[in-house]
């Protein structure tokens, strides 16, 4: 199975198959080769193919969109009506959504059937896809290796071909990190372009929902359907429609490319710097330019987030009491013995490293000496890009400063698994668009992820580029062997 969402719609239109047929191959493929991978935790055939067969009915009846029958996977943070939707918790192991999120409304209207919910670092938390309930998910090009994460289910689920695409969040990498680690394409959008309505929140100011794919192509189809303003979500930024494919075919001459820096210093392995180097060249043959740029506050990134987003998960997650839905532990002596029960056996050790980090940052006398101190860096690091965005149209460097590391190799050292974001994370707090795609393989045989950073608004800028480079390579077309 290596086809791309533009050429399964294009059998679909032609009636060269059906979305039954489609979405029963992917299902048996899921059977297969799930156990081994991990990368997902909720299948219900039942329903996909009746949301196949509903959109068979609509393209006969001449009513079917662009993506219509063509079948896709949800991460396991978004709210599914009739889904079981756990968010990689204990916590929510039972709990099954009585309503749609906002991008599972807009894939419901498309006309996409749902193949399953995907595995997830629990609640999103983790760059490893390690700390989910229901175990790691194994990455298909050496099953003794990490996907990256938090969406490592969906990254695992396109790169194995499980699923011709699937959705992800990114609150500071997450779907940018697993998809340079499995070799998909993934998009984090501007922050606000997608709304956040019916996803389960980790850190408000950050979490953004974007589309994991094998193309830059279908990931601007996918941003199409996900895109859309929401009065529900007070962060729904309400802008007129765009089509975030009208640029693929604009040629690069005159682009200019910014290198930073600070992108391209220690810690970054021989193998992922040469890959990204090849590919920068490749980019000057197609006409575009290059200018040294600067990000003096990126180094400061990674301690800015892991204050704040902490702080916003503390806040967020104190809903989860045990009173309302989700787990309940089965014995307590009184109400406050409840809550502490429920929320000790209900989350995982790094849920419960950044909630205690978050209410330490919040509490009085910490406030101004971290949390207040980690916003202000955060107005610098945003303040770098605007400035850095005068020199160039588009920013480029590594997604990951190593490829997949095994399973295990980082779980008993947080701040080194913290450090495999240390690309991404700047974008999240300055609310930018950014996005991975494959640029080559390491001495192991394992994929190298190039990340592009665009300027607000710039998606149908980036999506260009990234076509333009994955038109004159093809590491993107490379599946592991399964």
């Amino acid at each position: 199975m290596t086809d791309t969402i533009k050429s399964l719609a294009a059998l679909l239109a032609e009636g060269k198959t059906s979305s039954v047929e489609l979405s029963q191959d992917y299902l048996a493929r899921i059977e297969r080769l799930n156990p081994a991978l991990n990368a997902f935790v909720t299948v219900d055939a039942e329903k996909t193919l009746l949301d196949a067969a509903a959109a068979d009915a609509r393209r006969a009846s001449g009513n079917a969109g662009p993506l219509t029958g063509v079948p896709i996977a949800h991460k396991d943070i978004f709210c599914a009506e009739g889904w079981l939707t756990t968010c990689g918790s204990k916590m929510l192991s039972n709990f099954v959504s009585p309503y749609d999120a906002h991008v599972i409304e807009q894939f419901k209207a498309a006309g996409m059937p749902c193949l399953g919910k995907t595995n997830m670092d629990e609640f999103a938390m983790g760059s490893s896809n390690e700390t989910s309930y229901y175990g790691p998910v194994r990455n298909p090009w050496d099953t003794d290796r990490v996907p990256g994460g938090s969406s490592g289910g969906s990254a695992a689920a396109v790169a194995g071909r499980l699923a011709p695409a699937a959705t992800g969040t990114d609150t500071g990498g997450s779907i940018r990190q697993p998809a340079a680690l499995t070799g998909i394409t993934g998009l984090k959008p501007t922050y606000g372009v997608v709304s956040r309505y019916g996803m389960i929140a980790f850190a408000s100011s950050l979490d953004q929902a974007g589309p994991m794919a094998q193309t830059a192509e279908d990931c601007a189809l996918l941003l199409n359907v996900m895109a859309g303003f929401d009065p529900r979500d007070s962060t729904s930024l309400e802008r007129e429609k765009e089509d975030y494919a009208r640029d693929l075919n604009q040629p690069l001459a005159g682009l200019r490319i910014g290198l930073p820096r600070e992108f391209f210093g220690a810690g970054l392995t021989g193998d992922t710097a040469r890959a990204v180097e090849e590919a920068i060249n490749q980019l000057k043959k197609l006409g575009a330019q290059t200018v040294e740029v600067g990000l003096p506050n990126s180094n400061l990134s990674v301690a800015a987030y892991y204050v704040l987003a902490p702080a916003e998960a503390s806040s967020n997650l104190s809903r989860f009491d045990g009173v309302r839905y989700g787990y309940r532990t089965p014995e307590y002596r009184d109400l406050t013995d409840m809550y502490e029960k429920t929320r000790a056996e209900g989350f995982g050790p790094e849920v419960k490293r950044r909630i205690m980090i978050g209410a330490y940052v919040l509490s009085h006398g910490y406030y101004d000496a971290y949390y207040l101190q980690a916003q202000k860096l955060r107005r610098l690091i945003a303040q770098d890009f605007v400035e850095a965005f005068k020199q160039c149209d588009v920013i480029l460097g590594p997604t990951a400063p190593t490829t997949a590391f095994k399973l295990g190799e980082k779980t008993a050292d947080p701040v080194e698994m913290y450090l495999s974001d240390i690309y991404t994370i700047a974008v999240n707090l300055a609310g930018l668009p950014g996005m991975s795609l494959p640029c080559g393989f390491d001495a192991q045989g394992l994929p190298i992820g190039l990340q592009l950073i665009g300027d607000y608004f710039a998606e149908a800028r980036m999506l260009g580029v990234a076509h333009q480079y994955q038109l004159a390579s093809d590491w993107h077309t490379r599946a592991p062997a399964l």
